[in-house]
């Protein structure tokens, strides 16, 4: 029996389409793996955010404003609650927990904790926000006629939204206005023995709270984000470089905190650079730069965990876990893609 050419042209054709189908499933199922990986880191973001917002709250409630009353207990409670509540209970104790913290009049609060309950909300709104995306895409997906009848979510649940109420402006009533637009540029400044340079410094209207953290500041108008990266270095070090020795932007932090009378919500984004050690020169600070900086310190991962251990605040918080990654960066010479730290 002889096969004719049509045939074979028909039987190629009809097989070219069950590999595509064959590939558009594979490549959806792998999708949709990705899709619901990502979903479940960004509900673990978002579980952290609530539970350091919780222990903030509990912070809130020891307040000598607050303690000893209904309000302070509660807030105990729901904080405790919110802890241990399960993912189906979740949603409506951490709306009773917003709703109590709405209640409680900051103005009476510290700055050093209006910021700290400011940072903590304002992380529960993006990784909420972050999670809600990455179930709306999922859902997205899993929810076209093809994928569901292949079943190529396999035994995957769905995933659910979180919806919380959110307090818009953290900071209405404390008296303290808030700079929301406010960009930082901050130079991870490393020498050849892979010590980084942190300057120490305080606030100038609390001079007795002291911090470590590392060069930089707000970019300026007109400014590009390297251009102030390279003005920072050299006002508060005396160094002057190129802005094509900096590495990055590798990092993004939200930073949320009180200086010089003003409640800052700050986006800072960090680069990498290394340079031989060297003496910092001081002559180029600003008169609030002279006021807020005390002094430095070249420090390795090992000094950055003593200061810890001491009590001493050090920003960014992970440092000393990320000065191998800021070596990484400096030696590859390539641009990295910028990640999210705290």
């Amino acid at each position: 029996m002889t096969i004719s050419a049509l045939t074979i042209l028909i039987l190629v054709v009809l097989a070219a389409i069950v590999v595509f189908a064959l590939f558009l499933a594979y490549s959806t199922a792998n999708r949709l793996d990705r899709l619901h990986v990502r979903t479940d880191l960004s509900w673990q973001a978002l579980d952290a955010a609530l539970a350091r917002r919780a222990v903030v709250a509990r912070t809130v409630a020891g307040e000598a404003s607050v303690a000893n009353t209904d309000q302070s207990r509660r807030l105990v409670a729901l904080a405790g609650r919110a802890e241990r509540a399960n993912r189906a209970e979740r949603e409506s104790v951490e709306n009773e927990l917003s709703a109590a913290l709405s209640r409680v009049d900051i103005e009476t609060l510290r700055p050093q904790l209006v910021a700290e309950l400011a940072d903590a909300e304002a992380r529960v709104l993006i990784a909420r926000r972050f999670h809600n995306d990455s179930v709306r895409d999922t859902l997205a997906l899993r929810m076209r006629r093809p994928v569901r009848l292949l079943h190529l979510g396999g035994t995957a649940p769905l995933p659910t939204y979180f919806e919380i109420a959110e307090r818009a402006a953290p900071s209405a009533d404390t008296g303290l206005s808030v700079d929301s637009t406010r960009t930082s540029a901050r130079v991870v400044l490393l020498d050849e023995r892979g010590r980084v340079l942190l300057l120490q410094g305080h606030d100038p209207v609390v001079p007795d709270v002291t911090f470590w953290f590392t060069v930089g500041g707000a970019v300026e108008t007109g400014e590009s984000l390297r251009a102030a990266a390279v003005r920072e270095l050299r006002e508060e070090t005396g160094c002057i470089i190129e802005d094509s020795a900096l590495r990055g932007p590798m990092w993004r932090r939200i930073a949320v905190f009180p200086f010089n009378g003003e409640l800052i919500r700050s986006e800072e984004l960090f680069f990498a650079l290394e340079l031989p050690s060297f003496e910092p020169h001081t002559g180029g600070r600003t008169e609030l730069e002279r006021q807020a900086i005390t002094g430095h310190k070249w420090c390795t991962a090992e000094d950055l965990a003593a200061l810890d251990a001491l009590g001493e605040t050090v920003y960014p918080r992970e440092l000393a876990d990320l000065l191998s990654e800021a070596r990484q960066v400096v030696a590859a010479g390539a641009e990295p893609e910028v990640r999210s730290i705290r």
